[in-house]
């Protein structure tokens, strides 16, 4: 079965690479060992009362049906690109088949599990404007991979189909990275990484000491572990060589030590940026980048950074926007709404941002360009009414909702109309989301 391409010459289908059949086998092996760790009783009894000879036999049919599943898996998946978009079809049972619009393609990321990095294959996620849930190619040959993320957004760029196959991948010009060493440094000051990993040490004892049941135990102690792994060793992982990189089709993201992923934050997606600040952290002048991109995933700009250099990504991320040096207060009055935090909110607003911080201890500063404002809002409870105060909250095309919060209402009254007008102006004079523009 063949698509077509506007042109009328018929796209060429594709397997995945052959050992993806692995990756998909592990789907029965999975429901055997969710069933055994569901209900542990249940199964050490049945497995007591089985000879060796049946526990082989079944494990034997196990791998078996789990390789028949895997390659029949991998056997009805093709994938073609044609004139305007790449065509997946999926499906043993019930075919499914995804058309993939390539001018509505805003960003393809390649990522490398370690046992990939072993085989040397790659997985692209596709990233489409519209879509919550990304499409997938796994695997695929590592440098086919790469040939044909380099070949997608040439299409997305508008080259013609015989010419994008040899664009190429666009290069890029390395802006950061961050020292291993001061990654170490900054998850040993973040707290949150310290309070998972006291549990899964104190815990467990206790309830052997208490309970006796290595069931018991063994089930607490599995998740608590997984939750401290992914708080410190987790977050080293995968901030592992992060290197942050200008190309014209956005920003290239590399990092993992592990599991390594590429990925790009499309140009004009962005639609808000925060800058963190955790308590230990200051002293050092140190940020985390978060983002908020229209349609994707990506939440991390860059882990850790001064903040001289966070700002410099800022001004790269947000063309024309500069982060605020003085935020205003709230009034006084504010301690009466909120007694112990009101002195951490703040309020900047420029001819470019509409800014927010908030946070005592932990420092989060959001920045929206006007230009993706969606909506304002003016929200009041009775509690704000009674003190004259009112709660700003700009809305963005990320779904995510930035607040100035405990702000005197006539002032947040103003601030309303005139923001309204800001993103209006922005709107018109912002210019279009292109890529490799």
């Amino acid at each position: 079965m063949s698509g077509e391409p506007s042109g009328g010459e018929p796209a060429r289908e594709h397997r995945l690479h052959p050992v993806t059949p692995l990756r998909r086998a592990w789907a029965p092996i999975a429901v055997v060992i969710g069933w055994a760790v569901h209900d542990p009783a249940q199964a050490q009894h049945h497995l007591a009362r089985l000879t060796l000879t049946t526990v082989l036999g079944l494990l034997a049919a196990l791998l078996l049906a789990a390789g028949l599943y895997g390659f029949l898996s991998w056997w009805f998946t093709h994938y073609a690109v044609t004139g305007g978009e790449l065509r997946i079809r999926t499906g043993l049972l019930f075919r499914r088949t995804a058309h993939i619009r390539l001018d509505r393609l805003q960003a393809v990321d390649l990522t490398q599990p370690l046992p990939a990095r072993v085989a040397g294959v790659a997985k692209l996620r596709l990233d489409v404007i519209g879509t919550a849930k990304k499409d997938e190619l796994a695997y695929l040959a590592e440098g086919r991979a790469r040939a044909l993320r380099a070949e997608l957004l040439a299409r997305a760029a508008g080259f013609a189909p015989e010419t994008a196959g040899g664009v190429g991948e666009a290069p890029a010009r390395p802006l950061l990275r961050v020292p291993p060493r001061m990654l170490v440094l900054s998850v040993l000051l973040t707290g949150a990484a310290w309070g998972p990993v006291l549990a899964a040490l104190t815990v467990p004892p206790l309830l052997w000491l208490y309970l006796r049941s290595p069931w018991t135990v063994l089930a607490v102690a599995l998740p608590m572990l997984s939750v401290a792994g992914a708080a410190s060793f987790g977050r080293f992982a995968v901030g592992y060589d992060w290197t942050v990189g200008t190309s014209p089709d956005g920003l290239r993201l590399d990092h993992g030590l592990l599991d390594r992923s590429h990925e790009t934050v499309p140009p004009g997606r962005v639609q808000a940026v925060r800058l963190v600040t955790p308590l230990l952290w200051r002293r050092l002048d140190w940020v985390r980048v978060e983002l908020d991109v229209a349609g994707s995933d990506n939440s991390v700009l860059v882990p850790v950074a001064s903040r001289p250099q966070a700002e410099e990504l800022v001004a790269r991320v947000l063309p024309g926007v500069a982060v605020p040096r003085h935020f205003t207060r709230p009034p006084a009055r504010a301690r009466y709404r909120l007694p112990l935090w009101w002195r951490g909110h703040g309020l900047a607003v420029d001819e470019a941002v509409f800014a927010a911080r908030q946070g005592l201890l932990q420092h989060r500063v959001s920045l929206v360009p006007h230009a993706k404002v969606q909506s304002v809002r003016l929200v009041r409870g009775p509690w704000a009414r009674a003190l004259r105060l009112a709660e700003l909250r700009v809305d963005t095309g990320a779904n995510t909702t930035v607040r100035a919060r405990v702000r005197d209402a006539s002032q947040a009254a103003e601030l309303l109309y005139a923001q309204a007008d800001r993103s209006r102006t922005g709107r018109r004079l912002a210019g279009p989301d292109r890529w490799m523009s």
